[in-house]
């Protein structure tokens, strides 16, 4: 249809897919601010002053560990949730790990962790953001609509902070 959709992207999925790829480098920062590839995916492969391109084509990696961190006992357990289609569901979220919520679209995922997570430990008095805990005995009587998307949340005791990571510049996101 003649349209043109340009992504930010580190995908190398993403990348192969892509008509053209304009790559920045050489480095992060200040090392930073030039094109050192642009082209098609074969053309950024070739090009041994990019990063990205020295990935892509496999002359550098970054290694799988072979050994993985083995869960530990501390989790987060949200109980009931009902929330859009969301049917009365319980789930172990395991603390100490890198942990991916995912599924296609509409499947359920920001009903559970913005929706219900995110504003249910809020409203439980979890800091949120890195904000210092300034809440009065007002503020901690204080229910979110969220508070009624589920019937509890075990565990939240093991967590001092939570971080929104949104898509906003991530400059402006702590």
């Amino acid at each position: 249809m003649g349209n043109t959709v340009l992504v930010v992207e580190h995908d190398e999925d993403t990348m192969r897919a892509a008509d053209y790829i304009v790559d920045f480098g050489p480095g992060p920062g200040v090392r930073g601010g030039h094109v050192v590839a642009a082209g098609a995916y074969n053309d950024v492969v070739k090009k041994s002053d990019s990063l990205t391109g020295q990935y892509l084509s496999g002359a550098k990696e970054i290694a799988i560990p072979p050994k993985r961190r083995e869960l530990g006992e501390r989790k987060i357990t949200i109980v009931g949730a009902k929330h859009n289609n969301l049917k009365n569901l319980t789930v172990d979220i395991p603390l100490g790990c890198f942990v991916v919520v995912t599924g296609v679209s509409g499947s359920g995922k920001s009903s559970l962790v913005n929706d219900i997570l995110m504003q249910r430990m809020k409203a439980e008095g979890g800091r949120m953001n890195g904000e210092e805990d300034d809440e009065s005995e007002e503020d901690s009587s204080v229910v979110l609509p969220a508070a009624s998307l589920c019937e509890r949340i075990d565990g939240a005791e093991h967590v001092d902070k939570v971080i929104d990571i949104d898509q906003s510049p991530i400059g402006r996101t702590p």
